[in-house]
């Protein structure tokens, strides 16, 4: 019988891709810092269109659109990785969440 999928927590932020932070775009000063503290992985997800309660109008590819940085680790150390960007968020309007997730481990062949 294959193991179960392991347990991990996935720490999503929403952004303008527009935000900078320091004259740098906020989500690659988001990846640096995760990378710097060592966590598993880190992507960003660039989007054509949408709104959220950072502003009553949608956004386009023209300003820039939304964006998200997605980091996948242990919760307890996304938990910890919070306060390190808890600056750049509140800056940048930028909303996070948290959410457990299973990784997937496809059985290899004998």
């Amino acid at each position: 019988m294959p193991a179960p999928d392991p347990l991990a927590a996935r720490l999503t932020v929403h952004l303008d891709a527009s935000a900078l932070w320091h004259h740098r775009p906020a989500y690659a000063e988001l990846v640096h810092r995760a990378h710097r503290e060592g966590l598993a992985g880190a992507s960003v997800f660039h989007g054509v269109t949408g709104f959220g309660a950072g502003g009553t109008r949608a956004r386009h590819l023209r300003d820039h659109g939304p964006c998200l940085v997605i980091i996948v680790d242990d919760e307890r150390r996304l938990r910890s990785f919070l306060p390190c960007v808890a600056d750049l968020l509140a800056e940048t309007a930028a909303v996070a969440t948290l959410d457990q997730v299973r990784i997937h481990v496809p059985d290899r062949p004998a």
